[in-house]
């Protein structure tokens, strides 16, 4: 039989994707048709969905471009090959997205939390979080989740009938709701309330990225050993199934050894999250929403592995003596350029001396240091206190 199409059906609306949503997703899924809506009244795209439309508006910021410049473990400067902010968060979408399409959730709004999850992360990791958190405790502290909001509600300014991006209501609970052992959800966001499994799919994603790429990260800077990651559980199991000698690891087994990861890891999750979804009789979004506990995780085995790991991470990893040194540099770093602003706020560029009037000095200086890469962080330190350097 020859195929042949009709151009003049081919054509995608919002309303026919919409159509398609309803006879694709799972029951249990979140639709485009059925959202919230957003704060300001606009009207929607005529062939993209609302969290498509979300999703553009996300990557689009001036917060996200700026994640290629932030720490996820290793300072910018110190190698072209380690993850930035920006390559953990695309990793994220990316695992967020292959679980969402194998239990059939809505892949679109799924990506759009997990692209909008990490916008509010301060120059230089946590420990810049860390730091801004006790320099701006006056103000209410700093938190990268309340910044990511602030971000997409405030912040960016990019059209002109409202402050932020106007998402939807189901984008911004998942950025408030995102948990994680370095997230705290927002209690004011109808704590009592389970968040979409679309939202709580970027949580499992966020992190099974953090250990699967930091122990890539960990193992081609030599901060860690094929031996002593052999040691971990769920890494040793995996290596002497797949073959891969401790002893005699090179570059195309860590590939090997990181893509084998990441594939069990999320199989185990599919696999888990939908028996769990059987179990509790979930079918639809309000029994999602209604459910006693989150629904979307790993099996209770494949949990114990992955906080083995975690946990080794830390010993060995994040609290490595080079790593520490860093921490210290940039929470220096922040610390002289903040209070360096409070004792002259005359220094403030014009667009921050703008918003001192209306959020006052601290938390303006606050979201002005927030939105700094590392580089530029670094460049204004010396601008600032190197007599030799151009102000």
């Amino acid at each position: 039989m020859n195929w042949c199409y009709d151009a003049r059906n081919m054509l995608v609306t919002r309303e026919q994707l919409e159509r398609n949503e309803r006879q694709v997703l799972a029951p249990y899924a979140a639709l485009a048709a059925e959202s919230r809506g957003r704060t300001h009244p606009e009207s929607e795209s005529a062939y993209r969905t609302a969290f498509q439309k979300d999703r553009d508006r996300v990557v689009h910021t001036s917060a996200f471009r700026r994640l290629e410049y932030k720490t996820q473990v290793f300072v910018n400067y110190e190698g072209d090959y380690y993850r930035t902010r920006l390559t953990h968060t695309l990793e994220v979408a990316q695992v967020a997205t292959s679980i969402a399409r194998a239990l059939g959730l809505n892949e679109d709004l799924a990506e759009t939390i997990a692209l909008a999850h990490d916008l509010g992360h301060p120059p230089f990791g946590h420990a810049g979080e860390k730091a801004l958190d006790e320099l701006a405790k006056a103000v209410g502290g700093f938190d990268h989740n309340r910044q990511s909001l602030r971000i997409v509600t405030k912040l960016e300014r990019r059209y002109p009938g409202f402050p932020g991006l106007n998402l939807t209501w189901e984008t911004l609970e998942g950025i408030m709701k995102h948990e994680t052992e370095y997230d705290v959800p927002d209690p004011s966001w109808e704590p009592d309330v389970q968040p979409t499994l679309e939202a709580q799919v970027v949580n499992v994603a966020d992190e099974v990225a953090y250990n699967a790429h930091d122990l890539d990260d960990g193992l081609r800077s030599g901060h860690l050993s094929p031996q002593q990651v052999a040691e971990v559980p769920l890494v040793g199991e995996l290596m002497e199934r797949l073959g891969l000698n401790p002893e005699r690891f090179d570059t195309g087994q860590r590939y090997v050894l990181i893509r084998e990861l990441l594939g069990d890891v999320i199989t185990d999750v599919v696999q888990a999250t939908h028996q769990r979804l059987l179990d509790h009789g979930i079918g639809t979004l309000a029994d999602v929403r209604a459910a006693p506990t989150k629904l979307l995780a790993p099996s209770d085995a494949m949990g114990t592995m992955l906080a083995e790991l975690k946990s080794f991470l830390y010993q060995n990893f994040y609290f490595h003596h080079r790593l520490i040194r860093m921490t210290r540099k940039a929470h220096q770093v922040l610390e002289r350029i903040y209070h360096a602003y409070l004792d002259t706020p005359d220094m403030l560029p014009p667009n921050v001396a703008q918003q001192v009037a209306e959020l006052g000095l601290e938390r303006a200086v606050t979201d002005y240091i927030a939105g700094m890469t590392d580089r530029y962080a670094n460049e204004e330190y010396r601008r600032l206190f190197d007599p030799m350097s151009l102000t």
